[in-house]
């Protein structure tokens, strides 16, 4: 394959929770949340990254902290490149006066429809590439984990972002067949805070739901019940009010987006044809993305499949790793430049 020649080449992983960058030869050199905070009167961008993020919920009238991506795509195309060039720019720090405009790897969703891949493309563009690449999320992912997807075998991977959950078997250095939902890390926040808000008549802010699903969240069956203390608002008389609430009740609330998750696996297996689904069975089913970390959903998949399924070492990262490793492989993609018409498991 052929290999640029410039170490300035980068890998975006353009997340809906989390961007992360890879510089050839150095890895993953920026790491920052989707976030960018905005004064709505001037226009200016007043916060990007984990600056803008603690400031979710602590806002004055004036200031607008923006999510530009949802479900994996954007959805404000100018705050994603602005947001896109702060992080090339700051990846890119140290460089040299005289290097030229980093050709970029972008990680889309398989399930993108040919408006929104055309859109990721060109905010990378604005953004400062000389040329943007797409690659396949559950592709880059798959790379990442060290699988073997340049070989003629099968390997399935499940990706679990912030807003998307990308299902894909892999093989001969293509996705055979995928399926990608819009059911993932955000939507178990949004279940919690559901849950909360039902039950106790609370209002808890995103942070915390994400903070209870991280310390206390599980997929399953519960066996050791741990309790945990949250802050909210009381939603009866709008005073802030403390309560105690239990793993069990948060895998309760957790139910219906792991059966989406479960259901999404099955569908794409259903659709695997029968030589690449014996080497499955044989190699097992790899799990990446943040929404992996869930405690015992490998396990609750695992026996919802009767199939090994992994975690993958890495799993926060591993998507920037293989959209970056995925450089020196820039000439397949150039001569495969569109995601959305691969084939999908739907």
């Amino acid at each position: 394959m052929g290999r640029f020649s410039f170490s300035q080449d980068l890998g975006i992983d353009l997340g809906t929770a989390n961007t992360l960058v890879f510089i050839k030869g150095k890895g993953v050199v920026v790491r920052e949340p989707t976030v960018v905070a905005k004064n709505i009167e001037t226009g200016d961008i007043e916060a990007v990254g984990s600056s803008a993020r603690n400031m979710i919920g602590r806002t004055p009238g004036n200031i607008s902290v923006i999510r530009p991506m949802k479900d994996g795509v954007i959805a404000d195309y100018d705050t994603t490149a602005l947001m896109m060039k702060y992080y090339i720019k700051k990846a890119m720090r140290n460089r040299s006066f005289l290097a030229k405009k980093p050709n970029v790897m972008i990680c889309v969703p398989s399930g993108i429809t040919m408006v929104e891949e055309r859109a990721v493309i060109d905010a990378t563009k604005q953004a400062g590439a000389k040329e943007a690449f797409p690659i396949a999320e559950p592709f880059a992912a798959a790379i990442g984990a060290g699988l073997p997807v340049w070989e003629p075998t099968g390997s399935m991977i499940v990706d679990i972002g912030g807003g998307t959950t990308e299902v894909a078997v892999i093989s001969l250095g293509g996705v055979v067949t995928s399926q990608s939902i819009r059911t993932a890390g955000d939507d178990m926040d949004e279940a919690i805070t559901n849950y909360i808000r039902k039950h106790y008549s609370l209002m808890i802010g995103e942070r915390s739901a994400e903070s209870i699903k991280m310390d206390i969240g599980m997929a399953g069956e519960v066996v050791d019940d741990v309790e945990m203390d949250i802050r909210g608002r009381d939603l009866l008389s709008g005073l802030p009010k403390t309560i105690t609430i239990t793993a069990k009740e948060i895998a309760t609330s957790l139910e219906d987006t792991v059966e989406a998750i479960i259901e999404a696996v099955k569908n794409t297996l259903e659709k695997t044809p029968p030589e690449l689904a014996a080497d499955i069975m044989d190699r097992g089913i790899v799990l990446s993305g943040g929404g992996s970390l869930l405690k015992n959903l490998d396990q609750v998949i695992s026996d919802e499949t009767k199939m090994p399924v992994f975690v993958t070492d890495n799993p926060l990262e591993s998507v920037a790793i293989g959209t970056g490793k995925s450089l020196d492989y820039i000439q397949h993609f150039r001569s495969r430049p569109n995601v959305s018409s691969r084939p999908t498991a739907d």
